[in-house]
């Protein structure tokens, strides 16, 4: 992982509203009205912190058919595991400048 892609992942948990949201999906997958309900936010804004926490890898959702037919957006935890040291810290700072390296060398 480079330190853009590291960086990304800790700013999409950056935030208590988010850390709150992983929180409740800890359970199983949640209607994005249940979730909304449970985190006291609007939909609207939920949905702003699913998009991010999604991009970032640590939330997927899917669609599903009611039984009258009507589409319901279902998110779930993905599982994952965060390391911060030092090593992880310099890892990503050398990938990133190997990639950068590459570039400038085609």
């Amino acid at each position: 992982m480079d330190a853009e892609r590291l960086a990304a992942r800790l700013t999409a948990i950056a935030s208590v509203q988010r850390l709150r949201i992983l929180a409740n999906l800890e359970g199983g997958a949640l209607h994005v009205s249940e979730l909304a309900r449970r985190v006291e936010m609007s939909r609207a804004l939920l949905y702003m912190h699913l998009t991010k926490l999604e991009e970032a890898g640590f939330v997927a959702g899917r669609l599903e058919l009611s039984d009258d037919g009507k589409a319901l957006k279902f998110f779930e935890l993905v599982p994952f595991t965060i390391t911060i040291d030092a090593a992880t810290i310099i890892a990503a700072v050398a990938a990133t400048a190997a990639t950068s390296h590459t570039e400038r060398e085609n």
